[in-house]
């Protein structure tokens, strides 16, 4: 669910927030994708850039969902973190390179992007969170909230060689730039400049669903209030401790709740596990 925050409606502006469901593969076999972006704020195509990420996920996914819904069934948490932090790598630079095609600041033509992975293997209960920016991943346990955002060391954005963090040198003294593992010089990058990967430390997290949780991603306009005021999390703790999930209008209604001093767009995805 995905709605445009109070201060974008007084100012006439569009949501800055996108949302993608997607499903891939049939049957047991299958994976669906949840995606929500957020545009950059005080920009006017903050909306486009928030679609256009959640596309770029989406078909990234898609390509690769038969690997990574097996990597899931198995329990491959390391194969699934190097994999979708490429993946996750690859879209974001390829916004970027978007941008540049545009003539648009690649700062202003840019957005955080937050993803869950379910499969639809009914035996299988694990769920897969990953992305980049702002954001918040919750778990309604037992009339609980528990915050379960992936935790980021400034230490985790360098070391091993992996994409964007910790990279080796991407030139040589002479200014031949390098391919990542190999150092075999490559041409220029037909943008100038260079689209450059994404700033923000990747996030995973691959937890273990029991009956009766309620997994909830949302977007920075949702997860502040949630962290923020103790009333707004005993009414939805309230609201969605059934087993038996809410209707749209009702989950809608939940989602849109006003919390004095939070205006800013709303993006929320809840799974009511069986």
């Amino acid at each position: 669910m995905s709605l445009r925050g109070d201060s974008a409606r007084y100012r006439g502006e569009q949501r800055r927030d996108a949302l993608l469901t997607a499903r891939f593969g049939t049957g047991e076999q299958a994976l669906v994708l949840v995606a929500v972006a957020t545009g950059a704020r005080a920009t006017p195509y903050a909306h486009l850039a928030a679609a256009e990420a959640c596309q770029l996920i989406g078909r990234a996914v898609g390509r690769s969902h038969q690997r990574l819904a097996e990597d899931i069934r198995a329990g491959r948490r390391g194969d699934l973190k190097s994999g979708l932090h490429r993946l996750t790598d690859r879209g974001l630079g390829r916004l970027r390179a978007s941008a540049v095609e545009q003539d648009l600041d690649p700062e202003e033509y840019a957005a955080s992007l937050r993803c869950l992975l379910l499969p639809a293997d009914p035996d299988c209960r694990t769920r897969v969170f990953f992305g980049v920016g702002d954001g918040g991943l919750f778990r309604l346990r037992d009339g609980e909230w528990q915050d379960i955002e992936p935790r980021v060391a400034p230490a985790d954005t360098t070391g091993e060689p992996v994409l964007s963090f910790g990279s080796p040198p991407a030139e040589t003294p002479e200014g031949d730039r390098l391919t990542m593992d190999l150092g075999i010089p490559t041409p220029p990058s037909p943008y100038e400049p260079a689209p450059e990967p994404p700033r923000e430390p990747f996030r995973f997290r691959a937890s273990v669903a029991r009956p009766g949780d309620v997994l909830v991603m949302g977007t920075e306009g949702l997860a502040e209030p949630l962290r923020g005021e103790p009333a707004l999390c005993a009414y939805l703790a309230r609201r969605w401790s059934d087993r038996t999930p809410p209707g749209l209008a009702a989950f809608l209604a939940d989602v849109q709740v006003r919390v004095k001093g939070y205006a800013d767009d709303r993006t929320a995805a809840a799974v009511w596990e069986a």
